[in-house]
């Protein structure tokens, strides 16, 4: 971030500093000199995009210089959110570049690009060279096989380097990536990749997960006889060397697959135009049937490269990993590593399993992970566990925490500043498949306040509205962007005239992005997340965010996690809303009065008497998506009769059926 602070002063951003701050003493003026690049940032996109551009070496035609003229950057800049999706905004249309080539290629030959473990901490190895080799025999293949420009190909797959091999061989001659983590059931599947039709599909045998061996290939079967389009299936082998591949339409091993075009030429890296399609991303799908967002090659690039070298300080040779799914979009944006230059540690397994509750830390020792990604929830779940990595591992390497997926409360700030790491840059970041990337995220130049996200995306027109649509500081509203930025999606797949589109982001606020997070900016430029929009509780007219009442009930060693949901009731004769909170106990634990007077006591005397539940009941598991966030929409309809729509979305399903009437119970 220095070093760009400096770059950007030279293109005439108000943040010029002295080389020699960064001392304590310095601290005031490094933060100043942030704040007027971010603002200048948000002001000059025309600028400021180029700009990461030529400071993270892109590589693409139609650059003047390093940089495109700023008359063709952007055209449609006022369009945020036009008539028409064709007429706007688009991003530097006269660039043509390719997404795998901008990955490939980054580091020496012999270095380590991808470093993979399991749960059992079995460790494998791929460096650079034999990444592109892997990339371009996989590209033959598919071209053999009929892939070209357009065509997409999808993947049922663990978190392993084939998965990586596959996506940038992808990328590589044009098609289109989709992704989906094994752990979905064969509707969740057919759900996504049955309207995008692709024409090959990439999976596994299997996979291993909590010390369980898991078959995938009947639910392959199933995929393949379901999906017309499919025409060629290509398994790796992941659990044996010999996986039985009866009964799959097309089918065949991996390795048997790349053989057949070992003697064609390696395609070359197909420089297509800046926004041409890289990946289908989707929503979670558990209100109907989830929305497939196309990203643009372009777009992603330039948005990760931002965040991981600027927001995230990686550098080249340094080991970044993230816990993740390969059908979450932290998967694609810690693989967009590889452009940086650094080693993408891969993880496949239960990341607390009971055998080795410390495998992550195991693995980050190892590696020398410079930055450790994961969950809120995982961090909340290791402090209650006991975990005390900084006393039990050599973290030295380590300089920045990431964490996602939901609010980061309070007291996991203080768990990993005392027992994981005191002098790292814990970052909560916040964005999402919407944008495959972040409008809140951190700062390492910047202090680190606990509670907050630290900072804005340089580049991010990020404000919070009030009902009245007007930005405001120091109150809770609507998250909203307000000028285009390069990652939105370039369309909703089959949505012709963008209503779908438009629908989505644009139809509470005219022309301006609506995000449904429920947020609050603070007077130091940081953010609050106080939980989605669609999730906000409304007891007595007063509207709260869920992750006020999470911060303060999972502090409590009885509670393992938490959900709360509104229910719509009568009281005194008038339409109200209860706050009902569900319970996950600790092993031994019992949800008794004196427990329930506690959370009472603890949510009253730290949030507000309006966020204190009427309701607390004790259940046995608690419903998540499949990429592992709680779904308080689900249970809400359970708790009032009405259908789940699409429960192929949750990784637990069963766990529903845990609500049903328990809400009546008045306690």
């Amino acid at each position: 971030m220095r070093a760009f602070l400096n770059v950007a002063a030279d293109a005439g951003a108000p943040c010029a500093i002295d080389p020699a701050a960064g001392a304590d003493e310095g601290l005031d003026r490094l933060v100043d000199a942030y704040d007027r690049l971010r603002a200048w940032s948000v002001a000059h996109p025309e600028r400021f995009w180029p700009l990461i551009g030529r400071f993270c070496g892109v590589i693409a035609d139609g650059w003047v210089n390093g940089t495109p003229s700023d008359s063709r950057v952007v055209v449609g800049l006022d369009r945020m959110a036009p008539p028409d999706p064709h007429l706007g905004p688009r991003w530097f249309p006269d660039v043509r570049l390719n997404f795998a080539e901008n990955l490939l290629g980054r580091g020496a030959m012999d270095d380590p690009a991808l470093v993979s473990w399991d749960e059992r901490g079995r460790r494998g190895s791929v460096s650079f060279g034999e990444l592109e080799t892997g990339v371009g025999r996989l590209a033959a293949a598919l071209v053999r096989a009929g892939v070209g420009v357009g065509d997409r190909v999808a993947a049922f797959m663990p978190n392993i380097p084939e998965t990586v091999i596959g996506m940038l061989a992808t990328a590589r001659i044009g098609a289109v990536w989709s992704s989906c983590s094994p752990d979905f059931g064969v509707k969740g599947v057919l759900d996504r990749f049955g309207q995008i039709e692709p024409r090959v599909l990439l999976c596994a045998d299997g996979y291993r997960y909590s010390g369980k061996v898991i078959d995938c290939l009947e639910r392959v079967r199933e995929i393949a006889a379901s999906i017309g389009s499919i025409e060629r299936v290509v398994v790796v082998p992941w659990l044996g060397e010999e996986p039985n591949l009866g009964g799959i339409r097309s089918a065949e091993r991996w390795d048997d697959f790349l053989e057949s075009a070992a003697r064609d030429p390696v395609p070359p890296a197909e420089r297509l135009a800046f926004d041409h399609p890289l990946y289908i991303m989707y929503s979670s799908g558990t209100t109907g049937l989830p929305k497939c967002k196309v990203h643009g090659a372009g777009g992603t690039l330039l948005q990760h490269l931002k965040e991981l070298t600027l927001h995230t300080d990686l550098r080249p040779g340094d080991a970044i990993f993230y816990f993740t799914t390969c059908g979450w979009m932290m998967w694609n944006w810690v693989v967009s590593s590889l452009a940086v230059g650094a080693t993408v540690v891969l993880y496949d397994g239960a990341p607390l399993p009971k055998d080795r509750p410390a495998v992550l830390w195991d693995l980050a020792e190892s590696e020398r992970v410079a930055v450790f990604g994961t969950s809120a929830k995982y961090l909340a779940l290791g402090e209650k566990a006991g975990l005390q990595p900084a006393l039990t591992h050599d973290l030295n390497a380590l300089r920045t925490v990431l964490s996602t997926g939901s609010p980061l409360a309070g007291h996991s700030y203080d768990y990993v500043y005392r027992d994981v790491h005191p002098d790292v840059c814990l970052s909560s970041i916040s964005g999402g498949t919407d944008l495959i990337s972040c409008f809140a995220l951190g700062n390492p130049i910047a202090p680190v306040w606990r509670g907050e996200l630290q900072t804005r995306g340089l580049g991010m027109a990020v404000e919070v509205f009030d009902d009245a649509g007007r930005p405001v500081v120091g109150e809770a509203g609507e998250l909203v962007c307000t000028r285009p930025f390069p990652s939105m999606p370039v369309a909703f797949w089959n949505d012709p005239d963008g209503s779908a589109y438009r629908a989505a982001y644009f139809s509470t606020y005219p022309n301006c992005w609506r995000h449904g997070d429920w947020a609050e900016l603070t007077e130091r430029g940081g953010l609050i997340i106080h939980g989605r929009s669609d999730t906000t509780l409304n007891p007595g007219g007063v509207r709260i965010g869920t992750a006020e009442i999470y911060r303060q009930v999972e502090q409590l060693p009885e509670i393992v996690e938490s959900l709360v949901v509104g229910q719509d009731v009568v009281i005194d004769g008038a339409a109200d809303v209860r706050i009902v909170l569900f319970v996950r106990l600790a092993a031994g634990a019992v949800l008794d009065e004196a427990l329930r007077d506690r959370v009472r006591r603890l949510i009253r005397d730290h949030a507000s008497p309006h966020h204190v539940p009427r309701v607390i009941v004790a259940v046995p598991d608690i419903p998540r998506t499949i990429s592992g966030k709680i779904t308080e929409l689900a249970v809400r309809e359970v708790i009032h009769g009405r259908p789940v729509r699409n429960v192929d979305a949750l990784a637990n399903p069963e766990s529903l059926t845990h609500f049903a009437g328990l809400a009546e119970l008045a306690v």
